[in-house]
């Protein structure tokens, strides 16, 4: 009868350690985004497009993800947080790059501007969220050079080499490349993630914008498999 009874006991812990197993398994995939995204397949038409032609991106050898975003975009501003924090922790085959779009000229082409003189000057991580606080915050409308000046000169940043690289020759070489990228992308609405030139999701295909996250991955997946 003992015997039986320490077989029976072994039998119970091992159906109970099996299911703590389960339970902890199940838990680290519902955190996981990477593991998320492998267990799930997406629908092209339905989570994101095919985009024709290819887009070039910047290095072949790397998987390149492009954030379309707009500074006076409020979805973009509630975005920023989340896709920041999920960029910072991509592996190195994989580049993220954001991408400023103007819709139209006013205020659009000011604010691409403005992103890429932040980018040039080596000052994203210090003003870049800062610049999304001060519009939809602070409600200040950074349409000028001179607002834009007296923003950077507010948050510790020269107004002279500010305005110099706001109005330099690079910018505004990066934003007409800019431009051509989102009309290559067919970018209709912000934020939207392109994938290695050939993929689109957003939000709205993908049922939120945190979900695009792992479309997204879904997509770098398959650029790394050659799809």
């Amino acid at each position: 009868m003992q015997a039986q009874e320490c077989r029976f006991t072994e039998l119970l812990l091992f159906i109970m350690d099996r299911r703590h197993f389960v339970k902890i398994a199940a838990a680290s995939l519902a955190t996981s985004p990477l593991l998320a995204a492998a267990q799930e397949r997406f629908t092209e038409g339905k989570h994101f497009v095919t985009i024709s032609p290819r887009q070039p991106t910047r290095d072949p050898k790397q998987v390149e993800v492009l954030e379309f975003f707009a500074y006076g975009c409020s979805h973009c501003n509630a975005f920023e947080p989340a896709i920041d924090a999920w960029q910072k922790k991509l592996p190195s085959d994989v580049l993220f790059r954001r991408i400023p779009v103007a819709f139209r000229e006013v205020p659009f082409v000011m604010h691409q501007k403005v992103y890429f003189a932040i980018e040039t000057l080596g000052l994203v991580e210090q003003l870049h969220r800062k610049v999304f606080a001060a519009l939809h915050a602070e409600r200040q409308r950074l349409e000028k050079a001179e607002e834009i000046a007296d923003f950077a000169a507010r948050n510790g940043v020269d107004r002279t080499r500010f305005l110099d690289a706001l109005n330099s020759f690079a910018v505004a070489t990066k934003a007409k490349q800019a431009t051509a990228l989102a009309t290559g992308y067919k970018i209709e609405g912000t934020p939207s993630i392109g994938v290695d030139g050939s993929w689109l999701t957003t939000g709205s295909m993908a049922g939120t914008n945190e979900r695009s996250l792992v479309v997204t991955e879904y997509l770098v997946g398959l650029a790394r498999r050659g799809a």
